[in-house]
């Protein structure tokens, strides 16, 4: 703990007065303090996206910036078990930060949350996989792979934020736009239509994305 909570500070030391003032000017667009009382980051499979959110208090949710996502394995549906090189989709949390991460620096997702473990469970999956990571470098199997910058960013202001405040929501199409669906070729689980009109839910409180 508390060597990885030094190497931690180094990392916060080295990279942390780029980042903020890098994000800083994001911030003051949407007149927002930071770090902020909360962020949410989304990250959309098919439109290869990661978005930040952010609010102070009890306001509402708005969009700080979206960083591209640069690389991340799978396609569509959830992830099953170890190895099958999905990305997850639902709701997480951020469970720690790694300053020594071979991908640069990354944010460990909580999966498989209680949802996650208690689908395996009924399914006698017993191998649900793990280490699922919002990571630097621009190669992944089953994580997020951001680049080098947008992983200094995003670990510094969620260290700035605070982990306990962070929301991860993971989805695999835009369920803000109503044209969207999952490919019906997609071999899904029955138990992903309840889970994703959870994220339908979820998504609404976002403001929705300006299309390019």
């Amino acid at each position: 703990g508390a060597l990885i909570a030094a190497t931690i500070a180094d990392s916060l030391a080295q990279y942390g007065p780029t980042a903020r003032e890098r994000l800083r000017l994001y911030f003051q667009k949407q007149n927002l303090t930071s770090p902020p009382s909360q962020i949410a980051l989304i990250g959309l499979k098919e439109e290869k996206i990661l978005e930040v959110y952010a609010r102070n208090g009890t306001n509402d949710f708005k969009r700080i910036r979206s960083y591209p996502i640069l690389a991340a394995s799978g396609g569509a549906g959830p992830k099953l078990r170890e190895g099958d090189r999905q990305v997850p989709e639902g709701i997480y949390g951020i469970e720690s930060l790694n300053p020594n991460s071979r991908f640069h620096l990354s944010l460990r997702v909580d999966y498989p949350n209680a949802f996650d473990r208690g689908q395996a469970a009924r399914e006698g999956r017993t191998n649900p996989g793990g280490d699922i990571m919002i990571h630097g470098s621009a190669v992944s199997v089953g994580c997020l792979a951001m680049g080098d910058e947008a992983s200094e960013d995003l670990f510094v202001l969620a260290a700035d934020t605070g982990l306990k405040d962070i929301t991860v929501i993971l989805a695999p199409v835009d369920f803000r736009d109503a044209h969207k669906t999952v490919p019906a070729s997609t071999k899904l689980p029955p138990w992903t239509a309840g889970l994703y009109e959870k994220l339908r839910a979820e998504l609404k409180q976002f403001p929705e994305r300006q299309k390019p």
